[in-house]
């Protein structure tokens, strides 16, 4: 089926969360949240597009590209709130490596006052059924920094496997070096009723 043919849900649900795609009118929320983050996302995320927001003109044009992108189906960025409270939690991204295997690859960030609730590992299955369920996928992959312990471990709760370690192919803004970790899953591994 063609990408712009897919029917998508608006709305993902967890025990605890619910996600969706952003949309025009979340700017003012976003740079709220992105400021709040941004020396939570500069170790790992230091190229999250949370990072280049500036001013609540900056975010709401973020917001819009990411809605547009999601709409021609270029890529998918979700935020995953609180079903009770509609607090902000993370952010999921899922981009498309290649649409006719079809394989796609997923990153994410937990809000800093929400980190250890196991929220980010309740929004990554969400996101992995939307993309085995809705988008097709084959398979899925996912890289982290080899020192991000907590992402790391939200991968091996979502049943990734470790499929390979870049060593030192970052560098940070203190001169050290880093390396990556990709995992990897395919569909057949994923169980989309759980």
């Amino acid at each position: 089926m063609h990408k712009l043919l897919l029917d998508l849900p608006d709305r993902l649900e967890t025990d605890r969360l619910y996600l969706r795609s952003y949309q025009p009118g979340d700017g003012a929320w976003y740079y709220t949240m992105s400021q709040k983050n941004r020396a939570h996302l500069a170790q790992f995320e230091a190229d999250n597009v949370a990072m280049t927001i500036k001013t609540k003109e900056d975010a709401e044009i973020v917001v819009r590209d990411l809605a547009a992108d999601w709409v021609a189906r270029n890529c998918f960025f979700m935020g995953a709130f609180n079903k009770n409270t509609n607090e902000f939690v993370a952010q999921i991204y899922i981009g498309v490596v290649n649409w006719s295997l079809p394989e796609f690859e997923i990153g994410y960030f937990v809000d800093k006052d929400h980190e250890g609730q196991g929220l980010m590992t309740e929004a990554v299955k969400a996101a992995l059924k939307f993309i085995f369920g809705y988008l097709g996928a084959h398979r899925v992959r996912l890289e982290c920094d080899e020192t991000n312990e907590r992402s790391i471990h939200v991968a091996e709760r979502c049943g990734m496997t470790r499929e390979g370690h870049f060593r030192e192919n970052k560098k940070r803004a203190d001169g050290t070096f880093s390396g990556t970790l990709r995992f990897g899953i395919l569909q057949s591994e994923f169980d989309l009723n759980k």
